[in-house]
């Protein structure tokens, strides 16, 4: 059986700041035209990243103390615009695992609930004091639970030693699509993972069918 289930994540965030970033921020058009999803990941946020000679911009995905972040701290409306499924594709291969906003498009929600990337949002307050927290201190360990709906960021503790201890910084409930959220809970936002566990019950209604006589080995 594979588990797919999604209960919690946790890990470094990356606060990306501003009202309404549209898809096409997200991913440019151009990159639309790609025959598969591989390689999208270094393309996010590719014009607010880069001049048109390819300098760098300063733009969070390019600082360094965030690579390797998994949790994408936005604000209001975000993945607003066309309903490209390339933006959350390509957010979700440069690393980021879940997203927490003040708001969400509900189209790019839903795609994003398509692969697993779950989206939660919360008061404006207490996104902008995470965003302003993770930018002072990048190494803020974020653990969004889905089960609590809670986010829970902390703090490395100096001189903790090898098992890593924190402390308590922030604190706040999430809410996000309960249809999501259940399917999170359940493992079954991933159909081809649904189908993959269901196979003696695929087989079994298969045989059943008349019109499958002779196809079924």
């Amino acid at each position: 059986m594979i588990d797919t289930r999604i209960l919690a994540l946790r890990g470094r965030a990356v606060p990306v700041r501003g009202d309404d970033i549209d898809t096409d921020r997200i991913i440019p058009a151009r990159f639309l035209r790609c025959v598969t999803f591989d390689g999208l990941g270094a393309q996010a946020f590719r014009d607010e990243r880069f001049d048109e000679q390819g300098r760098e911009k300063d733009h969070p995905f390019n600082k360094a103390r965030y690579q390797g972040s998994e949790i994408l701290v936005v604000n209001r409306n975000f993945g607003c615009g066309s309903s490209r499924e390339h933006a959350p594709q390509a957010l979700y291969r440069w690393g980021i695992r879940a997203i927490v906003g003040e708001s969400f498009a509900d189209i790019f929600a839903g795609n994003c609930a398509a692969i697993g990337l779950p989206v939660l949002t919360a008061p404006e307050a207490n996104v902008r004091a995470l965003q302003t927290l993770v930018e002072a201190e990048p190494d803020i360990q974020v653990t969004l639970n889905l089960e609590t709906l809670t986010c829970r960021a902390e703090r490395p503790v100096p001189g903790g030693g090898s098992d890593h201890q924190y402390e308590p910084v922030l604190e706040f409930p999430l809410s996000m699509n309960e249809s999501h959220r259940q399917k999170f809970l359940a493992g079954t936002w991933d159909t081809l993972a649904s189908l993959a566990n269901s196979g003696d019950r695929i087989a079994e209604t298969a045989a059943a069918l008349p019109y499958m006589k002779g196809f079924i080995p």
